[in-house]
């Protein structure tokens, strides 16, 4: 359990072993219950473009307690693939996401932010954290730079 009350559903560890082990999804995209009681999985899937992921996360809603819908955060883990420079084979990189958009409302932020070490901690095997908070965060020679350390070629 987080600090935020935020409890893990047991499906966000099952797919993200199934992920880490298996190479069964490219991606999982986590997001709190509409309650803000529990992370679940709102999507894995083995989709190997980037760009549809990316778009996932930029179209992410919340509802507010009015129930007017705006960006929404979201935690995201993708096992990312890069070539290194100079011809020394490819890696792969667990990479955490913690996607909180700028035009997000506050109360979302403040409780996806609350609730991310928890995730983080029952999730085994992360490489790389990424807090993304615009557009740019989250494009591919952007993190491509952060996950390889700059190796990628």
């Amino acid at each position: 359990m987080s600090q935020s009350g935020a409890t893990i559903s047991q499906e966000c560890i099952t797919a993200f072993n199934d992920l880490k082990l298996v190479k069964k999804y490219r991606y999982i995209i986590f997001k709190l219950s509409d309650d803000n009681r529990q992370i679940v999985v709102e999507e894995a899937s083995p989709d190997k473009d980037w760009e549809n992921f990316r778009q996932k996360l930029l179209k992410a809603t919340a509802k507010t307690k009015t129930g007017a819908v705006s960006a929404g955060p979201r935690y995201a883990v993708y096992d990312f693939e890069y070539s290194l420079s100079g011809g020394e084979g490819s890696r792969n990189k667990i990479t955490f996401i913690a996607w909180s958009p700028d035009n997000a409302g506050v109360l979302p932020k403040m409780v996806y932010a609350s609730s991310k070490e928890g995730l983080k901690r029952s999730l085994n095997g992360i490489a790389v954290e990424l807090q993304a908070n615009d557009q740019e965060d989250i494009e591919y020679d952007t993190v491509l730079k952060i996950v390889s350390k700059g190796l990628a070629g």
